[in-house]
């Protein structure tokens, strides 16, 4: 009787501290002193100017590494593609891709290379990003992300159908396995 009494005492316990345990302890607290103020509705402080500055100069030089990187390997896959033409492979959809991803390339590297206008002039900040004139800043920033949205329009995922085809070709031709034709 009395282990009984004693096991429900020490249940009952468990339950209210885990009760306890689930509501918060501490109270929240307003942001210290050291948080900047967010800037007027409208207004974008020049540090995230900067850091978005910074962005689309990293994407820029990232889409000329692209570009300059995609001869060869346009070069690279075409020759591959013509060596498993002749060991009688299906290279339609791969070579397909190739020539849309080819097309897209041709038409989207003016485009970037008019971009080239815009991070020579970065109007609104000085050579170290840092902003000299906000609105100008901000003006830039638009131009130069419409100017990468346009060379991304551009190219319409051929890259990645690229790949994706590429993959599929891969997967269809493993090297160990043999056509159904061939076992017979």
């Amino acid at each position: 009787m009395i282990s009984i009494f004693f096991k429900k005492t020490i249940l009952a316990g468990m339950i209210a501290a885990l009760m306890f345990a689930a509501l918060p302890i501490s109270t929240a607290f307003a942001a210290g002193e050291f948080d900047p103020t967010p800037p007027p509705n409208g207004e974008v402080s020049t540090e995230r100017l900067e850091k978005f500055w910074a962005r689309e100069l990293k994407a820029y030089e990232r889409l000329g590494k692209v570009f300059d990187q995609t001869d060869a390997m346009i070069e690279k896959v075409q020759a591959r593609i013509d060596k498993a033409a002749e060991n009688g492979k299906d290279v339609t959809a791969v070579q397909a891709a190739l020539d849309a991803y080819e097309a897209a390339i041709e038409e989207a590297r003016p485009l970037y290379e008019s971009a080239a206008g815009i991070v020579n002039s970065h109007a609104g900040f000085d050579a170290n990003g840092k902003v000299t004139d906000a609105e100008q800043a901000k003006a830039t920033l638009k131009e130069m992300g419409a100017k990468l949205k346009e060379v991304h329009s551009a190219m319409g995922g051929t890259g990645k159908a690229l790949r994706e085809a590429i993959k599929a070709f891969r997967d269809a031709n493993k090297p160990g396995d043999a056509p159904a034709e061939r076992d017979s």
